[in-house]
C-alpha cells in the first residue's frame, strides 16, 4: 500500500514544497499563539476563565 502511494506522490513535480508550506503554518500559528498568551492583559484572562461559572446570563426553562 506505501509502495502505491509514494510512486504516485513521486511522479507529482512541485511536491516537495507541502511539507514546508505546512510546516511553516503550523510553527507560524504556535508562535503567534504563544505570543498572544504571554502579552495577554490578565484582566481579560480572568474574564474569560470566569465565563463558565457565571450564572447570570442563564435562563432558567
Amino acid at each position: 500500500m506505501l509502495k502505491f502511494v509514494k510512486g504516485h506522490m513521486e511522479s507529482i513535480t512541485g511536491i516537495e514544497i507541502y511539507p514546508l508550506i505546512s510546516l511553516l503554518i503550523f510553527f507560524i500559528f504556535f508562535v503567534t499563539l504563544f505570543y498572544w498568551v504571554f502579552t495577554a492583559k490578565k484582566e481579560y484572562i480572568n474574564t474569560v476563565s470566569n465565563l463558565p461559572l457565571d450564572n447570570q446570563n442563564d435562563t432558567q426553562l
